[in-house]
């Protein structure tokens, strides 16, 4: 196989991954702008299909990734490939804690729902808990770090 499909594979990758956790977020954001249970639970359903995309697209463009490295000859200890993992590693554990505190959001919103469909405070309070929020964010902007360290390739 060419260096050309591999990469092209690694950049698949990681338009999965990207897209797959961005569509999340918008996702989750635009259920944080609503009252009702039910339109808070359509829309965290909604995040579901996301997360395998998310998950091919991690695994896709880091095998791509690993396969490309070593044809090319990169360092698998350079810096910014060290940067990558390590954030990797980050989007893995506190995506997971995240993705478990949203489900559980939306289990309460499909409960509410079923229950009168009437705002809940407690599901409010959830939505914008700032723990939640902060986790969530680390994951956009360890995303946006990694998709820079892979064009700028700092150091080297």
């Amino acid at each position: 196989m060419s260096n050309d499909t591999i990469l092209f594979l690694h950049l698949a990758g990681a338009f999965l991954f990207v897209g797959g956790s961005t569509a999340a977020a918008v996702l989750r954001w635009a259920a944080m702008r609503r009252e009702r249970p039910s339109e808070i639970a359509l829309l965290l359903r909604a995040v579901r299909p996301a997360v395998p995309v998310v998950g091919a697209g991690l695994v896709l463009a880091v095998a791509a990734g690993f396969w490309l490295a070593d044809r090319i000859g990169f360092a698998l200890g350079a810096t910014w490939l060290s940067g990558t993992f390590a954030l990797l590693g980050w989007v893995a554990v506190v995506g997971a804690v995240a993705g478990r505190q949203d489900r559980h959001t939306r289990e309460l919103a499909e409960r509410l729902a079923a229950d009168g469909d009437t705002p809940s405070a407690e599901l409010g309070r959830r939505l914008r808990d700032p723990l939640n929020l902060a986790l969530n964010g680390s994951l956009l902007a360890a995303i946006v770090a990694i998709v820079a360290l892979m064009v700028w390739k700092p150091g080297l």
